[in-house]
Order: C-alpha cells, then sequence, then structure tokens
C-alpha cells in the first residue's frame, strides 16, 4: 500500500509525535509499504510532493523529507511552537502545510501519528471525513468526545466506569476558593495530553499556582481528587484489552519528563495485581473505549488507590508509538512485536472504515 504517516503539528506534543511517525514510518516500509513521513504542519515543497507515489522506485522517506526534524530522543520540555511556526511562514492559523492535503488523497491510507490538539481532538479527521481520505484511529466524534476530559468524565460516569470527584472550572468564572474534592489535588488542562500543565496541589497557595499554569494553556481546566496509589494503562484494540501495565515513576509522577526520558520510570507487564482485578479493569478499559465509540484503538489510564478502589483517568485515541510508549510494551506481551503491531492498527483501522 501507498502509507502517509502524518506526523510534528503544532500541537505541545509535537517532538512526541515526530518520534512515533519516524517509528511507524520505519515498521511500516519493513512491511513492504511504500511510505511517505510528513509533517502536517509544515508539509513539503511542490517538487517533492509532485513525486509522491509516483515512482515504484522512488523512496520518499528516505533522505528528500522536509519539516521532520531530526529528533532521536524527545526532550525534557515540551517543544517551542513559536519557533515551529516561524519555519513555516505563512499564515499560521492554516493547520495544514504546504501539499499535505494533496498528498493524502494520494495514499491508500494515513497512518495518523499526531497528539494532542489538532491530532487527537478531532478536526483532522473531520477535514479527512469531507476529503474522503482514509486513516487510522479514531473517527472525528469519538475523538473529540475524548479529548474533552469534562465530558468524557459525564459519559464514563454514565457507562459504570468509575472515575475520580473532580468538576471542570472555565477561566472566565474561576475561583480561587478551596476546592471541593479537597487537598491534595490533580489540575489539569481539560484537552492536555502528556500531562503538560498538570500540577499536584498540597495547599491553597499551590492550588492558584497550579490554575495559572493550567490556564495558560487553554481556558478550560479539570480539578480531581488526588489518589494516592499505583498507575496503570491498558491498550484496547478492535475492542479488546491488552494485558495491562503498571507505571511507577522513579520520582515524583508520571509527568511528561517520565513518560518520555527511558530509564525515569519503571514498567511492568502484565502488571503484578490479582487476576479478578486485572479482568474488572481490563473491562473498565473496554467499556471506557465503546461509550467514547473509540472502535478501532485506544488506551485507557487507571489509578488504584492504597485502598483499592479504581479510577479511570482517561482514554487516549491515538497512543504514542515512541521506544518508551506503552502500547507497544502491552503488545508484545502477547506476541505482537512493533512492526505487526503498527500493521494491526492499520488492518483494524481500513476495517472499521
Amino acid at each position: 500500500m501507498d502509507i502517509v504517516v502524518l506526523a510534528g503539528g503544532t500541537s505541545t506534543e509535537r517532538d512526541v509525535s515526530l518520534i512515533t511517525g519516524s517509528r511507524v514510518a520505519q515498521a511500516l516500509k519493513r512491511k513492504g509499504h511504500r511510505v511517505i513521513l510528513l509533517d502536517a504542519f509544515l508539509g513539503l515543497n511542490p517538487e517533492i510532493a509532485k513525486e509522491a507515489f509516483a515512482d515504484p522506485d522512488a523512496d520518499i522517506f528516505d533522505g528528500r523529507i522536509e519539516g521532520i526534524s531530526e529528533i532521536s530522543q524527545i526532550a525534557e520540555t515540551v517543544p517551542d511552537l513559536d519557533a515551529v511556526i516561524k519555519l513555516r511562514g505563512s499564515d499560521p492559523e492554516v493547520f495544514f502545510g504546504p501539499n499535505v492535503i494533496e498528498i493524502c488523497r494520494k495514499a491508500d491510507v494515513v497512518f495518523i501519528a499526531l497528539h494532542g490538539q489538532n491530532g487527537e481532538d478531532g478536526k483532522v479527521q473531520a477535514a479527512f471525513d469531507l476529503y474522503g481520505i482514509k486513516y487510522t484511529g479514531t473517527g472525528y466524534l469519538g475523538s473529540a468526545l475524548a479529548m474533552d476530559k469534562t465530558i468524557s468524565r459525564w459519559m464514563f460516569k454514565a457507562a459504570g466506569v468509575p472515575i475520580a470527584d473532580g468538576f471542570s472550572m472555565k477561566k472566565f468564572l474561576r475561583s480561587d476558593d478551596a476546592p471541593s474534592c479537597g487537598f491534595p489535588c490533580v489540575v489539569k488542562p481539560n484537552c492536555g495530553g502528556s500531562s503538560v500543565g498538570v500540577t499536584i496541589a498540597h495547599d491553597m497557595d499551590e492550588y492558584k499556582k497550579a490554575l495559572d499554569t493550567a490556564f495558560s494553556y487553554e481556558d478550560t481546566v479539570v480539578i480531581e481528587e488526588y489518589i494516592k496509589g499505583r498507575e496503570f494503562s491498558i491498550g484496547v484494540i478492535n475492542g479488546k484489552a491488552l494485558p495491562i501495565i503498571e507505571i511507577a515513576p522513579k520520582s515524583g509522577f508520571y509527568d511528561y519528563k517520565n513518560k518520555y526520558q527511558a530509564g525515569a520510570t519503571v514498567e511492568t507487564c502484565p502488571a503484578e495485581i490479582p487476576k479478578d482485578v486485572t479482568e474488572k479493569m481490563q473491562r473498565y478499559a473496554e467499556a471506557a473505549a465503546k461509550t467514547l465509540g473509540l472502535d478501532a484503538y485506544s488506551r485507557s489510564d487507571f489509578m488504584m488507590g492504597d485502598d483499592g478502589r479504581i479510577i479511570c483517568l482517561e482514554s487516549n485515541t491515538l497512543p504514542g508509538m515512541t521506544p518508551t510508549s506503552l502500547l507497544p510494551q502491552e503488545a508484545a506481551v502477547i506476541g505482537i512485536e512493533y512492526d505487526d503491531l503498527c500493521q494491526k492498527l492499520v488492518d483494524v483501522s481500513l476495517e472499521r472504515r
């Protein structure tokens, strides 16, 4: 097949996306596909775009890519998006870069390797639906629902998937009064990912600073009770849960740095928990995917408190595929190696479309 791997973009998870995209592109090439690795925001110049998929012997992936940074390791901090926007030099309000749509329309399928805003929120998926472009992952509606933590919390509760006590706050209605869920509490952007902008507040001073941080990313934040305990993640492919992976940061919580710096977190798969707890958590992950309409693949994150209470944190519609990402580790436990996993995600998505 002719496949475009769409990565980069303009979200705070841009660097993560570039690593995901690069690895997926290499894997799909090894599976025998013709692959173009494409930066969704920076695009390709007309000369290279004109050749896309035209020559059976052309190797677009090796040596002729524009816009994909040479990133071999994800930095400890989020990328400088203003610098990325200046690279293109054209209207930053237009998301798709030069020739992106044209190239994607030539492909048999687009593997969406974007993360965060303008990637997981349904906008790209909606545009592709209008253009008749086939793509991997969830459709625009499920993507939008999962990206919005306020809405997904409501839907989880209605479906019987347990959630933490908490509430949402709009920036124009900001209140610095003590949170109803008490201290400590977790403050996070409503639509963020990779734990960017997430803070654990233990008192009023920390709470106000946490609100400042979260509101610097967007105009809606979510405040939840802090659950002390163990953290887990569960991938779901085609409605079936994968083995559970436990995530134990060596210091602090599972923030941006601990997610992507090799050796910063101890990950155990399958998680060492009783069989009945494993099955219960897997059923919750499947229910979370079903209620949000995540019909191809997804990954849901959970906490299990020291008291044994299980709560769902969120669902991710485009799980990372970096060297430290969780979905590939879970798949490997049941014998699905990385290249085969990439192929499976393509196959499942095409079946759903």
